[in-house]
């Protein structure tokens, strides 16, 4: 893969910055996590995990990995809906 491909859509990382990183020492999932935002998106990982995870065993690093617990999914919310959960007392 090249190094300009995507590989967290939610956050627009790449594969270049991935190894970049990884060369640093962000040798985990979490410090990848906290460094890059990837996982974080709207997914929650669930389309970059896998490749992350991949690119971290090539280079070496093969710790075991614990998922992470996923949010409820994201759902719009209306300024109708908001209005009435605060009370409507401005208008």
């Amino acid at each position: 893969m090249d190094d300009n491909t995507i590989i967290c859509r939610c956050e627009d990382l790449t594969l270049g910055e991935l190894r970049r990183r990884i060369k640093e020492g962000y040798t985990s999932w979490e410090e990848l996590k906290r460094i890059t935002r990837c996982g974080m998106g709207s997914c929650q990982g669930k389309t970059c995990r896998t490749l992350i995870l991949r690119e971290l065993a090539q280079a070496g690093y093969n710790e075991p990995f614990t998922p992470n617990s996923f949010r409820q999914p994201i759902a719009p919310v209306t300024l109708g809906d908001l209005k009435r959960a605060g009370g409507g007392e401005h208008e």
